[in-house]
């Protein structure tokens, strides 16, 4: 069974502050910093939206498939590591409760059975034929799944780069436009104590990550490393403060995140075919 393929289109609006000609400097269009009114005179291109359910349980099983793919992607991509890393999922029937993959099963082999269903109290509730929990996944998971209700998923790696970089105890740099999709809206957590296995310690990591979308966890992991320059003695070249936060509008929203994935999550599906939804 392929997963659906959302339909409904929505005309690009452009965010609070650059939504009228005030918004930009004299004479520049609306919805381009330093773009001529002229040259934006174009009708937008509509973009897909995810899909929406109004069956919570075939909202579920959906979801469930997608995280399948997501776990496939990491390995695939090398974001998996022996048996580190996790990716949780709230569940739309019983948003207190969380999907998250089993412990020691490859990312690459994990199908939609596979997944286990798990309380805020830890207790494994549902799910695949493996039962087992990784700690640190429900402690880390739990804690910001319950401090952020807004968060539909969660993931964390020990990917090389991450590592690599949170070595470092400092944020990314907004050097390309890709990275400006985190402009504000990153986080580092510096106390690091080993592998999470304390309830205090998931609940430190949440207050950490604040209303932000990513924390990178120093001498842990995440996200990716570039620091390249300052091997050969020099320094990257960082994007100003009006262009990243406009940059920022256009591709860090959950939707644009949703549609830049959208491509790796079609390879991955027709790769495995329906596997990954057994």
């Amino acid at each position: 069974m392929a997963p659906p393929t959302a339909t409904e289109t929505e005309t690009f609006t452009p965010s609070k502050g650059f939504d009228t000609p005030d918004g930009q400097p004299e004479g520049t269009a609306p919805n381009e910093p330093k773009l001529k009114q002229g040259a934006a005179e174009i009708q937008l291109q509509k973009f897909p939206s995810p899909p929406r359910f109004t069956d919570k349980y075939e909202e579920r099983e959906y979801l469930k498939g997608r995280l399948a793919l997501a776990f496939r992607i990491f390995g695939k991509f090398g974001f998996d590591e022996g048996v580190a890393g996790h990716i949780t999922l709230r569940d739309p029937v019983d948003p207190h409760t969380f999907w998250v993959n089993p412990f020691g099963v490859a990312f690459s082999h994990i199908k939609r059975s596979d997944l286990i269903l798990v309380d805020h109290e830890g207790k494994v509730i549902d799910g695949g034929p493996c039962r087992l929990l990784n700690t640190a996944a429900y402690m880390i998971h739990a804690a910001i799944h319950n401090a952020r209700p807004d968060v539909l998923c969660a993931a964390h790696s020990h990917s090389i780069y991450g590592r690599s970089f949170c070595a470092l105890g400092r944020p990314i740099d907004i050097i390309t436009q890709d990275s400006c999709a985190f402009y504000n809206d990153q986080a580092v957590y510096t106390q690091f104590k080993g592998i999470v296995l304390a309830k205090e310690e998931g609940e430190n990591i949440a207050k950490a990550i604040g209303p932000k979308k990513a924390c990178l966890l120093q001498n842990h992991g995440l996200l990716t490393c570039d620091a390249a320059a300052a091997g050969r003695g020099g320094e990257t070249i960082k994007i100003d403060e009006e262009d990243a936060a406009f940059t920022y509008k256009s591709v860090g929203t959950p939707r644009a995140g949703w549609f830049s994935a959208k491509p790796m999550f079609d390879v991955m599906a027709r790769e495995c075919g329906d596997e990954y939804l057994q």
